[in-house]
């Protein structure tokens, strides 16, 4: 038996000391292991996706590089309903549904947060792209699956240029909910700002900017990822945005930005399985770990 198992893809199982990407993920997934035994946990590492694991053996489960569940969401969905039954989730198997599906900051804009303003899109929609671009009335948009990751099927082109993306668009509408979003400008100027929540509270914060002639800041895209000094400000506005959230939030990242009116707004509430960047604050591991701890003693 096993207090909890940390949950990989995988592709990220076996360590390739070559390989400089999944090199930093066994970093990471090793800070927080490491951070759990010293709660006294005993802790493996496994493929979220393993057909022969059984998971009755593990107190709880921690999902952390399971980077490939959105390719899979056809077997995720079922698996995550079968373990749900035989262990401890964190985060929380309910959690981790409602924020797969990105309609979620529908509801914390209902709450009062202040989010990228997000048009949705319900898949069969007969209306072209262009017509919903219309009636958004934006100059500059980006389209997204309201269910994706790493960038998958995500846009960036100028109104008038709807007619370009219709073909795929179209493809996509037919089977899965999509959205439209203004370009957000301080993106290309300063980046997006990540926050990580531990436990309800900011542990560290980075910046990620986006390469040349690209839009996209994720390091897999040739983003860069700095180190942030978060102001008092961006800290409180992370952590109002996690506690509006409507479940038991052990970790979160927050993915913030300045919207096109100067003001903090989120860009994704990530709490199924963000990068966490303990690489760059080791110490938020122990945060974490602390409080998986607690909620298995309570």
């Amino acid at each position: 038996m096993y207090d909890i198992a940390v949950l990989t893809d995988g592709r990220y199982v076996a360590p390739d000391d070559n390989d400089w990407y999944i090199r930093q993920i066994h970093q990471e997934d090793g800070l927080v292991a490491d951070a759990l035994r010293r709660q006294g946990l005993s802790v493996v590492r496994r493929d979220w996706a393993d057909p022969d694991v059984d998971w009755s053996d593990c107190r709880a489960l921690l999902f952390r590089t399971t980077w490939d569940y959105f390719d899979r969401f056809a077997e995720f969905s079922p698996w995550l309903e079968q373990v749900s039954g035989q262990c401890r989730l964190f985060n929380e198997a309910a959690l981790i549904r409602w924020n797969i599906d990105k309609h979620y900051l529908g509801d914390l804009a209902a709450t009062g947060v202040n989010i990228t303003p997000t048009w949705f899109i319900e898949p069969g929609d007969a209306r072209t792209l262009a017509e919903h671009v219309a009636a958004c009335g934006w100059p500059e948009l980006i389209l997204k699956p309201a269910v994706s990751g790493a960038a998958r099927h995500t846009y960036r082109f100028a109104a008038g240029d709807a007619g370009q993306h219709q073909a795929v668009f179209a493809d996509l509408i037919a089977v899965e909910a999509m959205l439209l979003q203004p370009f957000q400008q301080s993106v290309l100027e300063q980046g997006e700002i990540s926050l990580m929540v531990m436990d309800g509270r900011v542990s560290h914060a980075i910046r990620k900017t986006p390469k040349a002639n690209d839009f996209r800041v994720q390091d897999d895209h040739g983003g860069t990822v700095h180190a942030h000094e978060a102001s008092a400000e961006e800290i409180a506005f992370a952590e109002a945005a996690v506690a509006a959230v409507p479940f038991d939030v052990i970790y979160a990242r927050v993915d913030v930005i300045r919207d096109n009116a100067g003001q903090l707004a989120i860009m994704e509430l990530e709490m199924v399985e963000p990068e966490l960047f303990f690489r760059f604050h080791p110490a938020a591991a122990d945060q974490l770990a602390a409080g998986i701890a607690r909620r298995l003693a309570a």
